[in-house]
């Protein structure tokens, strides 16, 4: 089988695309045909040495994938053979990749490949930071930065499912045009002057209730204090950037909350919460009310454009690498 490999993780170009054996699947564990691998900015910062948790080596990117099982190890009574699904294996950039069973989740004939592979980190992020981090209530205003993204994306569709009003902010009209596209009420631009003027034309002087920010940028600190009464922002992630901080005053004088997503902790600690929410997710596709976005689509011997479209924060929705 083909694979994408690299022994060190200094550059894009330690990457090769090699020949290997095709793995054989352990006890409890399921051999995965991938068809798609999403790859979002964390994966291109992993694949490079630059995220908080460096990977053992030799490394192959990549670690939400679409495809079909090929081949179930002793004791796997949960999958079969030609099952389609959606897993998380250790090197997405690859033909063939072993995963627990317990990783792997059989996906609806709604939802393409490529459309899984790209689904699980972003959707369930959405639906843990607006449901369980903010306690967002139909009717109420969010506010949701880097919105032609793959997690902003997800945060606008999955907002309007609970029936949220999304205002969209991104930095270029071809951005909010996709935001625009894939739900959003209202959109607004990210230059700071005169930003939080705009933003009260748009919300009648009030603000947001909720602001899902996996940005942290520039704005952080003048969007929290446009939060209306009560209102909750949600640090997602660091796209923006250095790490902002926030006069401590702020949350006191506006009864706000600055509130904290982390996906991997949530799963770790609350995983029966996980799964019930993943399978609310895929039904929310199966029946139509969620069509999950694909971002721009590689060939896997096009793998090193892919990691430097995915760095350069340009991609709307989340990139994917077709691999067969």
């Amino acid at each position: 089988m083909r694979l994408v490999q690299a022994a060190s993780l200094d550059s894009i170009d330690d990457y090769r695309l090699i020949e290997t054996e095709t793995p054989r699947p352990g006890p409890g564990e399921v051999l995965i045909r991938i068809a798609a691998c999403g790859l979002g900015y964390v994966d291109a910062l992993v694949a490079l040495g630059r995220y908080q948790v460096k990977p053992p080596l030799p490394h192959t990117p990549g670690q939400e994938v679409g495809g079909v099982v090929e081949a179930v190890g002793d004791g796997v009574e949960t999958l079969a053979a030609g099952d389609r699904v959606m897993a998380t294996v250790r090197g997405g950039f690859a033909e063939f990749a072993p995963t627990p069973a317990a990783a792997a989740v059989k996906i609806p004939e709604a939802m393409s490949f490529a459309q899984a592979a790209g689904f699980r980190i972003n959707y369930l992020t959405a639906l843990h930071g607006l449901r369980d981090r903010a306690a967002i209530a139909a009717g109420e205003r969010l506010l949701v930065f880097g919105a032609a993204g793959g997690v902003g994306s997800a945060a606008i569709q999955v907002g309007k499912v609970l029936g949220a009003e999304v205002i969209a902010a991104a930095s270029s009209e071809e951005k909010r045009a996709f935001a625009k596209a894939h739900g959003a009420d209202h959109v607004i631009d990210t230059a700071p002057e005169g930003w939080r003027d705009r933003l009260k034309a748009l919300t009648d002087g009030k603000g947001p209730v909720v602001t899902f920010d996996p940005v942290c940028g520039p704005l952080f600190e003048p969007a929290f204090r446009s939060l209306g009464w009560g209102g909750r922002h949600l640090v997602v992630g660091f796209a923006g950037g250095p790490i902002p901080a926030l006069p401590a005053n702020l949350s006191l004088m506006k009864g706000a909350a600055l509130v904290g997503v982390d996906l991997r902790q949530f799963m770790q600690f609350d995983p029966a919460r996980a799964q019930a929410h993943l399978t609310e997710l895929l039904s929310w596709v199966a029946d139509g009310r969620l069509e999950p976005i694909v971002g721009r689509s590689f060939g896997l011997d096009e793998f090193a454009g892919a990691l430097q479209f995915a760095l350069s924060g340009q991609g709307l929705g989340k990139t994917v690498v077709e691999i067969a």
